[in-house]
């Protein structure tokens, strides 16, 4: 087996899919800059895996730098591609931020990999905007995004569909996540967001241990069942996982072209309201919220088409909300006996 850049690894998708990456018999090379993570997650990954993934404080957008990076390290054999700014609303208030940061850490690893290499891209559910058919496949079209991050997602997506079109040597696959949350069983990692949460799950689970104020729930008046939004919440480990199948399909050389895309979820749709009672009810404790405006860029309801994912990538997510939300809450009590510095 080969070695995997894994970009962006100490944060939270990435750091769970170095754990299954580890599992899966693969050698690991991080590379992150700590801009939403904490150094702490390599001991933690270690902990778990009894293996330390070798490691390079490194900002994707230094061009010069992940040059020499490449250089040096021509034994990579596939990357995965998390380093990326992802808070909706904070893209909607700072554009340029994501789209110099998402961009051009895409760019410069483009301009600098041996060509036969097989990577993998985290992108989003977010290019399919607000979809017009539930549940969306992924011959969707690609909407208009609703947020600048959303935008960073679909022109990553054009970028690499256009760059295999002329390096038939080089193999990619884009993940379409749609909302990632939990925690490993071990609550040794999970999600640790910098600041005010911007996402629902971590703000639940911070509220109810003390650290937040109550929850706003962003608007009541959806067309949906009770008015609230609805996503396709995924367990962050099923999602790691995936990204292992991707490595997998690559290698086997089964891939029906050099450029493929899967959603990853679960199927169903779950509405914040549901999320709220699905904490509650799986950990006992009740939570304190209200109901606020919507917030700019979100969009009202989606969630996926996973038989592609199942049929043609041979994955599946098999964990459900009550383990998304109870994983969460064991990590938030972890975090806050064993706080990251």
């Amino acid at each position: 087996m080969g070695k995997i850049l894994v970009t962006g690894g100490t944060g939270y998708i990435g750091s769970h899919t170095v754990v299954e990456l580890f599992t899966a018999g693969y050698d690991v090379i991080i590379v992150d800059n700590f801009s939403n993570s904490s150094p702490g997650i390599l001991d933690q990954i270690e902990k778990i895996s009894g293996k330390r993934p070798e490691f390079e404080q490194l900002d994707l957008c230094e061009s010069d730098k992940v040059k020499d990076f490449l250089s040096r390290h021509k034994d990579i054999s596939g990357i995965i591609h998390f380093a990326a700014f992802k808070a909706v609303g904070e893209s909607v208030q700072k554009p340029l931020k994501y789209y110099k940061n998402n961009l051009y850490s895409l760019i410069n690893i483009l301009e600098n990999i041996n060509e036969k290499i097989n990577f993998v891209f985290s992108s989003s559910c977010t290019v399919y905007g607000q979809p017009e058919e539930l549940p969306v496949t992924e011959d969707a079209p690609v909407k208009p995004a609703q947020s600048p991050y959303g935008n960073t997602k679909q022109i990553g997506e054009e970028i690499l569909s256009d760059f295999c079109d002329v390096n038939s040597t080089l193999n990619v696959i884009s993940l379409r996540y749609f909302n990632p949350v939990g925690a490993h069983d071990s609550a040794l990692i999970g999600e640790l967001p910098i600041g005010v949460p911007n996402c629902l799950v971590p703000f639940i689970t911070q509220s109810a241990i003390g650290k937040r104020g109550p929850i706003t729930v962003y608007g009541d008046d959806y067309n949906t069942p009770d008015g609230s939004a609805v996503r396709d919440y995924i367990h962050v480990v099923d999602l790691a996982k995936a990204h292992v199948s991707a490595i997998e399909r690559m290698e086997s050389g089964v891939s029906e072209s050099n450029y493929e895309v899967f959603n990853l979820g679960t199927g169903k749709g779950t509405s914040v309201f549901e999320a709220v009672n699905a904490f509650e009810s799986s950990t006992g404790v009740k939570l304190n919220y209200s109901v606020g405006p919507r917030r700019p860029g979100d969009v009202e309801k989606v969630w996926g088409d996973v038989n592609k994912s199942a049929a043609v990538l041979g994955w599946k997510a098999g964990l459900g909300i009550d383990e998304m939300m109870k994983s969460a809450w064991e990590w938030e009590k972890y975090i806050k006996e064993n706080p990251f510095k």
